[in-house]
């Protein structure tokens, strides 16, 4: 197995001088800090690490402290919680950096998974934000037939030990790179973004991570449990996102009762990324409220 070494895929990492490295338990973390004011918790999604908040934290640090961890099989933060990767014990690892830290979150943002993880931590009472967004959530089953084939090809590829090996040779080059993130996302983000994923996905330890993560959830009892979510909590979806589609996204807010969703037209799944500076103005906007 490889995997991503801060000196080499993280030379030039985004937002490098707000890096530390922190452990808490079995876990070496890879997080990011800056900005002041009331906490903010940023959650990437699966498969991504905190390059993928490059252009929305500055913006957001103008107004809150800001921290951003490469989530356990991510990026450069390396072990694993007690429990593995399924979404309880992601929350948990979570909860215990944060207490090493010593801050606790105002406003917790997730992308994709993310948000699935930062709403099970406010299920689980491991944090008490004043309010919540999800960035494409990923808050509910897979619809139609990839409700079936999805997790199993996940699982099936998690037993297979040359899986992360494969799915890293897939993406080595930015042609390849630049492809996979088009058609899995519907999302165009430039050039020097997409490098950041192909360092990612061209070492199979980062792989093997999300296809954990993926083989290791359990979305039907999480949908169970978000009626019992009550924190405002703010939707922001890609009317392009080719991953989550609208239907998900509109059935995950019928069952959160102070619920608000937000559309962004053109935009994929990686809309925080395509237009960090939209994306800030509506967090901003909706974190004012609450």
């Amino acid at each position: 197995m490889s995997a991503p070494r801060w000196s080499v895929e993280g030379r030039d990492w985004p937002n490098r001088a707000a890096s530390r490295f922190v452990e808490s338990g079995r876990i070496r973390w890879h997080v990011q800090q800056m900005g002041a004011g009331p906490v903010v918790l940023l959650l990437h999604g699966t498969g991504a690490a905190t390059h993928s908040w490059r252009g929305l934290m500055p913006l957001l640090a103008e107004r809150f402290t800001v921290v951003a961890p490469d989530l356990p099989g991510h990026g450069f933060t390396t072990g694993r919680p007690v429990g593995g990767l399924a979404m309880p014990a992601m929350a948990r690892a979570v909860a215990d950096l944060l207490a090493t830290l010593g801050v606790a979150p105002d406003l917790v943002v997730g992308h994709s998974a993310g948000a699935a993880i930062g709403v099970r931590m406010v299920l689980d009472a491991l944090v008490r934000p004043r309010a919540l967004a999800g960035l494409s959530p990923a808050l509910m089953p897979f619809p139609g037939l990839a409700a079936q084939l999805f997790p199993t090809l996940a699982r099936m590829l998690f037993v297979n030990p040359f899986a992360p090996h494969i799915v890293a040779a897939l993406v080595r080059g930015p042609g390849d790179a630049a492809r996979y993130v088009k058609q899995a996302t519907g999302s165009r983000i430039d050039a020097v973004g997409v490098d950041f994923y192909r360092r990612l996905f061209a070492t199979s330890d980062h792989v093997a991570g999300a296809i954990t993560m993926m083989a290791a959830w359990d979305l039907d009892v999480f949908a169970r449990d978000l009626p019992r979510l009550h924190v405002p909590t703010l939707l922001v979806h890609g009317a392009a996102d080719s991953a989550i589609p609208l239907a998900s996204v509109k059935a995950a807010a019928a069952l959160i009762s102070e619920s608000q969703i937000e559309i962004m037209p053109g935009l994929g799944h990686l809309a925080h990324e395509e237009r960090p500076a939209e994306v800030a103005a509506l967090i901003e906007e909706f974190a004012g409220k609450e």
